[in-house]
């Protein structure tokens, strides 16, 4: 079976001004490392739908939802807060990138795919059930994830998160979900400082301080994540890839590189293939060097593709 790839032209028109790093060129610096490396014509394409409000509703508050979309403008800016801004196309590209989330969830459990990647923006770990935050207005992992538990009934799904921030938004949904086992490393103290204060069971908060690199956090995934993965056997695992852990990227301060992106994603294939039939969901979070984002992007699929 293929891997499946899903994007949207809709998530390059939401924008939040010129000095923003969260920008449009992040998903063509993505298609033009697909290009380079010679993998674009080996994914499966497809478009990502529009969500529907049901699904958003599982996750998030009809308050939020309600607050979002009377505050979109017609034309101009809408700010949520200092570094989260709505233009004209913003809800619509968060319909498309939890649209496309939800349709990759659908598709691999009805055995169509493999396992499936979401180029999409805007990210979404960091926004809550109630809040948006963080660059995020609908968090695309918490949607999926609710959909698979409360539509298809699996009863054992995992999160794995390796963005450079910790998901407070992902663990606020899910904390206490006996249904669900999240595994995050994250870089610690920073934004949004959170992760580390009596989480839930159901958490496995691995923060690391500024500057560790790749050998590092192998060691901890393996001592941390590894274990609770084989003890939960997982029905599906979703990815929440960030790949602003890079050592290049000057938004984190963590020394990852391409090589370790890499192996994450195949300890946690692996792990999907004993327990999971293989199926995963990988969404885009964070990443805003441009060429390590594209790079690292390129590095994660090959493994999810078997390229």
């Amino acid at each position: 079976m293929a891997t499946g790839f899903y994007t949207h032209p809709d998530c390059v028109l939401h924008e939040m001004g010129e000095w923003h790093p969260e920008c449009p060129a992040r998903l063509q610096a993505i298609e033009d490392q697909l290009i380079a490396g010679r993998i674009d014509g080996l994914l499966e394409r497809r478009e990502a739908p529009l969500v529907a409000e049901a699904d958003i509703l599982r996750a998030h508050t009809a308050a939020h939802w309600d607050f979002l979309s009377a505050n979109a403008p017609k034309s101009g800016y809408f700010a949520i807060d200092g570094d989260t801004v709505l233009n004209s196309h913003s809800l619509t590209a968060a319909r498309r990138a939890a649209g496309a989330a939800v349709a990759a969830t659908d598709a691999v459990l009805a055995g169509e795919l493999e396992n499936a990647f979401c180029s999409i923006r805007p990210p979404g770990h960091h926004a809550t059930p109630g809040t948006a935050m963080g660059f995020c207005l609908l968090n695309n992992i918490a949607v999926a994830v609710r959909h698979a538990l409360d539509v298809h009934g699996l009863q054992r799904v995992a999160i794995v998160d390796f963005d450079v921030h910790h998901g407070n938004g992902t663990e606020a949904a899910f904390a206490g979900e006996s249904r669900v086992l999240m595994c995050s490393i994250f870089q610690h103290p920073f934004y949004p400082y959170s992760g580390t204060e009596n989480p839930a069971p159901n958490m496995v908060n691995v923060p690391v301080p500024a500057r560790t690199g790749g050998l590092e956090v192998r060691e901890m995934i393996d001592l941390t994540w590894l274990p609770r993965l084989e003890e939960f056997k997982p029905q599906m695992i979703f990815i929440s890839a960030g790949f602003d852990a890079h050592r290049d990227d000057d938004l984190g301060g963590l020394a990852l590189t391409e090589a370790d992106f890499s192996w994450i994603t195949a300890q946690v294939k692996a792990v999907a293939q004993r327990h999971a039939h293989g199926r995963i969901v990988s969404c885009l979070e964070g990443g805003y060097n441009l060429s390590a984002l594209g790079r690292s992007v390129v590095a994660h699929l090959r493994v999810l593709a078997d390229l």
